[in-house]
């Protein structure tokens, strides 16, 4: 998944109070505020009827039935949530991606979607076809991901890539390519790409979800995803809901919800009737507990 952001002092300083907001009501949860960006197909978008919609707000309303809490989900920009959801506004935010950095200011349900990254670009651009397209490349299997990086660094020199800002997706750009790439950044992806169509940037780096749903779709035929689906490292590829750091009980209903949606088949079917992706995440020993 794409995001996660350097947050600034005020937010890290609000942590203590947030927390102690949340834990009045953290025994007896019946209704829950839930932050979502609304602008980030197939996950969350606005449909033509001026309603949320997307996998995760198919998701999540079955996930509230589960847990039987009352959940109201309110639409934001995305560099808005996480403080906002720190300050109070929210109890929850959806599809975040986990990292040691994000760790350190919220806390996160298990995971409800295992995804990877990739680029994007124009048909008739400037960038050439990148190595193993499609194919799944992970950054911590360093044997086998540093050439492939390297090799990619060398198409993309001088070119300039655009980003959604404060994301995993803007941190990978400048760990791996440095100075030798322009990192150019977006409040939403679909401004992103309308500048790759148009020739005013060379590429695009997003959720290979995001990508694989965009691409089939009208406007988007001048386009293409191209090179390795990406992830480990710094890249948040695995989504799940972002909580205030101190709320156990609420973790625990979402995370007993989340598990019996995986085993189930729920989130197989609506993973795949909106990203034509199977996004189950596989639950390691210490989340099985959990």
């Amino acid at each position: 998944m794409r995001k996660t952001g350097m947050f600034s002092a005020l937010v890290a300083g609000m942590l203590a109070l947030a927390a102690s907001m949340g834990t009045a009501e953290a025994k007896d949860w019946t209704h829950v505020n839930i932050g979502i960006e609304g602008a980030f197909p197939p996950w969350n978008m606005i449909d033509s009827d001026g309603k949320l919609a997307g996998y995760d707000v198919d998701l999540i309303n079955d996930l509230c039935k589960r847990a039987e809490i009352k959940c109201d989900l309110i639409a934001g920009e995305w560099t808005s949530l996480i403080p906002s959801l720190n300050a109070g506004k929210f109890d929850m935010v959806m599809s975040v991606g986990i990292n040691e950095a994000r760790k350190k200011v919220v806390d996160f349900t298990v995971p409800y979607a295992s995804g990877a990254a990739t680029f994007i670009v124009a048909k008739d651009g400037t960038v050439a076809d990148m190595p193993m397209a499609n194919e799944r490349l992970n950054l911590n299997d360093h044997a086998k991901a540093d050439p492939v990086m390297a090799d990619m660094a060398k198409i993309l020199k001088g070119k300039t890539v655009g980003v959604v800002g404060s994301s995993s997706h803007e941190q990978l750009m400048h760990a791996y390519f440095g100075n030798d790439v322009d990192v150019r950044t977006y409040k939403g992806s679909a401004d992103r790409d309308l500048d790759i169509a148009a020739g005013r940037i060379d590429a695009g780096f997003d959720s290979g979800v995001y990508a694989a749903s965009m691409l089939g779709k009208p406007g988007s035929e001048d386009l293409k995803a191209t090179g390795p689906l990406i992830k480990g490292a710094m890249l948040a590829t695995d989504v799940a809901i972002a909580l205030r750091k101190g709320e156990p009980d609420l973790k625990a209903k979402f995370d007993a919800a989340i598990k019996a949606a995986a085993a189930d088949g729920t989130i197989r079917k609506l993973s795949v009737k909106w990203s034509k992706l199977d996004l189950t995440p596989e639950f390691g020993p210490e989340q099985a507990t959990k």
